[in-house]
């Protein structure tokens, strides 16, 4: 369902993109009765120091645009730019790759995303809110998952998703047009009927290809790469899958094993491209942690990105190793350890932030944030008072929720550059 000015709209097929060929209006609100679906509450508004969003029923005229045939043929943009940015008070919505392979955290990090915004999302099958809007690339896949058995490729082939279409329709939100974006509903494994997406201040697509179709990346505000060394997200995914899919652990083994060629091939390659990469490793605490208990986390930050100031500690430039262990922060076995420094990734000059090991007590990190300098935070202790909110969320206890809480301050900081406008809390 999408959200706009308090109006709930409902699966529409009609007519999308640059090209014109056939054409559909629709108004929106007044969907046909047969294609209805049920409507999730509309998310509170956004704390934001803009322009009050007003009630108003809007009209688009759809038109067909290259990549919308075979399974998405149904699948358009409107021609003209949204009457909702008026609404909204939106210049142009600034819009954030973040890629990652299933079970990689996509799901935690972007519940970080909205509480940093001060916003929230729907819990429908695309999450939007008066502000925010996710979007999963999945429902590009060309594929159904019988389909996929059939042609005998992996959800993470390029043959199996539809770039051309991911491109125009993230290009006409990118230039303020609603689109009928496609569905691959992942409890049928079906491709159902497209839905209506309005443009928003902020869209953030994300899933295994955000950033692997150059046209794509380079409409990108900022792009994110959440990377998992193989033995931690085994251990995750098993963790995921048997709990809340009741999926046997072989049957995930076998999963895994089966993508390994394509991840490799054509989303791992991804994290060289992006602006920041969240790498989460084995710790080097401890020598033999099978359990992946303790985690290395590292915040790879690529230097030169206009508008952006990475993260650091103590002090800029210089190679620091930190082990603050005292009086100010509680560190049981094995203890916990930090380094920052210049350095070097996939050809590019980075800053590398480091964290090994656990925290024992969230209200303590106050006297790491007080180390962390660029962080973008709005007040002091806010990143703390942050993963205080969400002290039970993966990764809370190590590196992985301090990054993640990072990367989203940046994203927000990358927001006020872009669109001129201040996030208030």
């Amino acid at each position: 369902m999408a959200f706009v000015s308090g109006i709930s709209f409902g699966n529409q097929r009609g007519a999308g993109c640059s090209s014109v060929c056939s054409r559909s209006t629709f108004l929106t609100g007044a969907v046909p009765a047969t294609s209805r679906r049920r409507a999730s509450p509309p998310s509170s508004v956004s704390h934001l120091r803009m322009q009050q969003t007003t009630t108003a029923t809007t009209s688009h005229e759809f038109i067909t645009c290259p990549g919308a045939t075979g399974t998405h043929a149904d699948c358009r943009i409107a021609k003209d730019r949204s009457k909702v940015l008026a609404q909204k008070g939106i210049d142009r919505p600034v819009i954030i790759g973040v890629a990652a392979d299933s079970g990689c955290g996509k799901s935690t990090f972007l519940r970080r995303v909205t509480d940093i915004f001060g916003t929230k999302v729907s819990k429908s099958h695309t999450p939007q809110g008066d502000f925010m809007t996710v979007i999963c690339l999945d429902d590009f896949h060309t594929h159904d998952r019988q389909g996929r058995k059939i042609a005998k490729v992996t959800a993470l082939s390029p043959d199996a998703n539809n770039f051309e279409l991911m491109y125009q329709q993230v290009n006409a939100l990118r230039e303020g047009k609603a689109i009928m974006k496609p569905i691959y509903n992942h409890e049928t494994g079906l491709i159902d009927p497209p839905e209506l997406i309005e443009p928003n201040h902020v869209i953030v697509i994300e899933g295994l290809h955000p950033i692997y179709d150059d046209r794509v990346r380079e409409i990108l505000d900022y792009s994110i790469y959440l990377d998992v060394a193989d033995e931690v997200k085994l251990s995750w995914k098993v963790q995921r899958d048997m709990s809340e899919r009741g999926h046997s652990y072989d049957a995930i083994l076998a999963s895994i094993q089966s993508r390994i060629p394509d991840f490799k091939a054509y989303v791992d390659p991804q994290k060289e491209k992006a602006n920041v990469v969240m790498n989460i490793l084995p710790t080097q605490l401890v020598a033999d942690d099978k359990d992946n208990k303790y985690l290395r986390v590292q915040l790879i930050q690529e230097e030169g990105i206009e508008g952006i100031n990475n993260v650091f500690l103590y002090d800029e430039g210089s190679t620091i190793d930190w082990v603050p262990c005292g009086r100010k922060l509680t560190c049981p076995f094995p203890g916990i350890k930090f380094h920052y420094g210049p350095d070097t990734y996939a050809g590019k000059d980075v800053s590398m932030l480091e964290v090994d090991g656990n925290f024992a007590k969230l209200d303590e990190l106050i006297y790491v944030e007080s180390h962390l300098n660029n962080t973008g935070t709005k007040f002091y202790g806010e990143i703390t008072q942050s993963l205080l909110r969400n002290p039970t969320a993966p990764g809370s206890n190590n590196g992985t929720g301090l990054f993640q809480v990072l990367l989203a301050l940046k994203m927000r900081e990358v927001y006020e550059r872009v669109s001129g406008k201040i996030v208030a809390l």
